[in-house]
């Protein structure tokens, strides 16, 4: 095979395991019913005029399988904190006590729970679909290649080995997708 060939499977190969990472990060962010400070991943504050993360502008503790404790560094951000979590509409209210934000998790209702997996598949389904899409790219550089006068027996072997790449990062998908829901459904 080519160099140029083996640079496209490769690059193919890193894009997919990025798709990969970006599914676990936000399978992460969906909550199972215990507390996990990835759960605020994502939450922006305004701080001094620039969106910036929550963990950047306090300190996020788990206080009990249920509770989150979020203390932040400057008390005027207090309000801003407790404005940012509202708005994020992550399913829990903060609780302020003047110093500090509590995140109390409810328990999570059947109903919630089904809404959950519906979430996290439609995640894993996105990661799919980007794995689909690096596929695709991928393909039409070797048929770029082929065009260019590479072999039509290589461009068939090629083809084969981005697909067989593909196929591996697709159940990979469906593992961590299974994984989640059986996190999501256990009580």
């Amino acid at each position: 095979m080519t160099e140029e060939l083996e640079l496209i499977i490769d690059d193919a190969e890193s894009s997919m395991k990025k798709a990969i990472g970006f599914l676990e990060a936000e399978l992460v962010k969906i909550r199972a019913g215990k507390a996990n400070p990835n759960m605020l991943d994502g939450i922006m504050v305004e701080y001094y005029g620039s969106p910036t993360p929550i963990s950047q502008v306090a300190n996020i503790n788990i206080m009990d399988a249920r509770t989150i404790s979020i203390q932040p560094w400057e008390k005027k951000t207090l309000q801003l904190i407790e404005k940012a979590i509202m708005a994020a509409n992550i399913g829990m209210n903060p609780q302020n006590d003047g110093q500090n934000i509590r995140l109390f998790l409810p328990p999570l209702t059947e109903e919630r729970r089904r809404e959950l997996v519906k979430r996290s598949a439609a995640e894993a389904e996105q990661s799919k679909i980007a794995i689909r899409n690096i596929r695709r790219e991928a393909i039409e550089e070797v048929k770029r290649l082929q065009k260019e006068g590479l072999s039509e027996d290589i461009v068939k072997d090629s083809e084969k080995e981005i697909q067989d790449v593909t196929d591996r990062y697709i159940v990979l998908v469906d593992k961590l997708l299974a994984a989640k829901e059986k996190d999501v459904m256990s009580i």
